[in-house]
């Protein structure tokens, strides 16, 4: 069997892009933005919105057209060739290995801070069986842990506001243009988990009609929530405070008073950090496979498995690459490393995007224009050991297939 089924409707799709990007950003991504651009996050963060829906559309209509499991790995193959794919592709997968690393990291920071490291692989380890049984259960659990965040999310957002938790005013000198910019590529790494509805383009009912329904629904969910809990945390914490802080959200809640409060935001951040590591674990599953198929990796990992149907050998090579990362690695490294991967990886989907004629696309050319010059500009805005590391892994790629596919003497 080398084929997935469709099994998911839109309603799944949108909650496992809510799944991925709540987890990712709410409890992660905050701090270090702050830290880069202070205050002026905010200004950060509508970047972020701009590009990210820029991006959106991108994604959409190329998964409309092409409805299939790989995501902008299948679009590039199909619309700028077979290298583009791959890089996209390889960006992908090592990206979003590593923001599996960091969701995992996250989740165990919170539910278990005595022990992070093994906490975080035996996490990753569970939800990876998960996956490995079946997409459907995969969207059962992503409906349960992400009903349980937002609850969590209600009751901490209330306990900020009713509890008064405001902190100090201070004047700080405006942020540089650096900062701001490094903020929006820290924050995009917050929005990238609408890829995840893409990526499961060969496991939708009718796909042509639900992942340009799904994603958008998705991200504009997203985007909302984002800007109420940035504004939240700035009036709580400060931006220095948000920015020294390892459980904003948390800190948040003691600050004011209603303190008694704080466990239900650590529950929270834990629970939506594994949402969030879910549905990760099974967008690089489904672009493994995409890439086994085509050579880009190796063969044995397009297996299908014959009862439930899911990647399950490409499921078992991540889990272990995933446990090894979390073991070696720390959160903030973690995050730069996996938003300078996707950030190249949607500037492939929005080169991709433009080459569609005219009928096949519902929105202008400047579109996916904007969205490229933005995913670029942010990628090298990132901190430069991101760059570098970036960058290292992209020429290791790159090098990868130049070898594979060298002339035979």
């Amino acid at each position: 069997m080398t084929r997935l089924r469709r099994r998911l409707t839109t309603a799944d799709a949108v909650v496992i892009g809510l799944a991925a990007m709540i987890g990712a950003g709410l409890f992660s991504a905050f701090a270090p933005a702050a830290a880069a651009a202070g205050a002026a996050l905010i200004i950060g963060l509508a970047v972020a919105a701009i590009i990210a829906f820029c991006n959106a559309s991108s994604s959409a209509v190329l998964a409309a057209q092409y409805p299939a499991a790989g995501g902008t790995y299948l679009y590039g193959r199909e619309r700028l060739g077979p290298f583009w794919g791959y890089l996209a592709g390889w960006g992908f997968v090592l990206g979003k290995t590593a923001s599996c690393a960091a969701m995992a990291l996250t989740a165990a920071a919170y539910l278990v801070p005595a022990a992070p490291k093994p906490t975080a692989a035996a996490l990753a380890a569970t939800l990876g069986a998960v996956n490995y049984v079946g997409v459907t259960r995969t969207a059962k659990l992503a409906r349960i842990l992400l009903a349980v965040t937002l609850a969590a999310l209600a009751c901490t957002l209330l306990a900020v506001w009713l509890g008064g938790a405001s902190a100090a005013a201070s004047v700080s000198p405006p942020p540089a243009p650096l900062g701001i910019l490094q903020s929006a590529g820290l924050l995009f790494f917050a929005f990238a988990g609408y890829a995840r509805i893409a990526t499961l383009g060969e496991e939708v009912r009718d796909p042509r009609r639900t992942i340009p329904r799904a994603i958008p629904i998705a991200l504009g969910i997203v985007v909302c929530l984002y800007f109420a809990v940035a504004a939240t945390l700035l009036v709580a914490l400060g931006p220095a405070g948000l920015a020294a802080s390892s459980a904003p959200l948390a800190d948040a809640v003691r600050a004011g008073g209603l303190h008694q409060l704080a466990p239900v935001a650590v529950v929270g951040a834990g629970v939506a950090a594994l949402g969030s590591l879910l549905a990760l674990l099974a967008g690089v599953g489904r672009t493994t496979l995409a890439m086994a198929r085509e050579g880009d990796l190796p063969a044995p990992l397009a297996a299908v498995h014959p009862r439930f149907a899911t990647p399950h050998r490409a499921e078992l090579v991540i889990i272990a690459a995933v446990v090894l990362l979390v073991l070696v690695t720390d959160l903030r490294g973690a995050i730069g490393f996996s938003s300078f991967g996707v950030l190249v990886y949607y500037a492939i989907a929005n080169a991709s995007a433009f080459t569609l004629p005219r009928a096949q696309r519902w929105f202008p050319r400047a579109l996916p224009v904007l969205g490229f010059v933005g995913c670029v500009v942010l990628a090298f805005a990132l901190p430069w050991t991101s760059v570098l590391s970036g960058l290292a892994c992209f020429a290791l790629g790159a090098l990868r297939r130049a070898w594979r596919h060298r002339p035979s003497r």
